[in-house]
């Protein structure tokens, strides 16, 4: 087992990898500690297939603008029924099948796609270049750190930006299921975060669940954009609206 410092990560991300079955292994050492900041993280408007870690603030008024153009061009529609939603619709949780999206069929699976991608001092289970037991988490909805081990995997979940349950109720349930496991395995719709703060999200727009992190709220704006544009999904009136906002003068 090794540590991987910061500046690997984010290559780690893209490495093939091996041995990502269920995570089982003791991850009781910690290792170092957190770096004083993160450093890493990116704005989500120069990492448009996200398969770099974080969500850096939009901050910039030239970066503002680009995003409320972003914004701009969603389109709006009432939020359907949830009748007929199930998880299971969109594959089994974290395949590493999924194919056009970044980092499918590398070996791995989601779920571990993403904690490389955005964790560091990251832990591997014996033998494995894939399965984390313990990592450092800088988390954008609570701009806390995270001091994650397996023994409490639920403190750090993967966040759907645009949540399964929505895009059902925005016209998924008519897409092929093809489409809808790319939704669920894209890394640009994926961010590890605080287990609490998803949990409190639920299937929420952003009209209704924002993250706690004011200093991100139009980051987290301009990846739901992101991501409704690249699978032509609308949004409601109402979390378009919201979104705009977050990225005002």
């Amino acid at each position: 087992m090794r540590f991987v410092r910061a500046a690997a990560v984010a290559a780690a991300a893209v490495l093939l990898c091996s041995g990502c079955e269920g995570l089982d292994e003791d991850g009781s050492s910690t290792g170092p500690g957190p770096a004083a900041s993160d450093g890493r993280v990116v704005s989500p408007l120069k990492n448009p297939d996200g398969t770099k870690p974080g969500l850096a603030p939009v901050a910039t008024d030239a970066d503002k603008a680009a995003a409320r153009k972003l914004i701009d061009e969603l389109s709006t529609k009432g939020r359907g029924p949830k009748t007929g939603y199930d998880r299971d619709k969109f594959g089994y949780a974290w395949m590493d099948t999924a194919d056009g999206v970044p980092l499918a069929r590398n070996g791995c699976d989601t779920r571990n796609d993403l904690i490389r991608r955005d964790g560091q001092y990251l832990r591997f289970r014996a033998g494995s270049d894939c399965v984390v037991i313990s990592m450092t988490l800088h988390d954008p909805y609570t701009g806390t750190i995270i001091e994650w081990r397996k023994q409490k995997a639920a403190e750090v979940q993967i966040d759907h930006v645009v949540p399964l349950s929505y895009s059902w109720q925005m016209g998924s349930s008519r897409w092929p299921l093809s489409k809808r496991k790319q939704l669920a395995n894209d890394v640009l719709n994926l961010i590890p975060v605080e287990g609490r703060a998803n949990s409190a999200k639920g299937d929420s727009g952003p009209a209704s669940w924002l993250p706690p992190n004011k200093q991100v709220r139009c980051a987290y704006a301009v990846r739901f954009a992101q991501v409704a544009l690249k699978y032509e999904m609308p949004v409601t009136a109402a979390d378009k609206q919201m979104m705009q906002r977050q990225c005002g003068d």
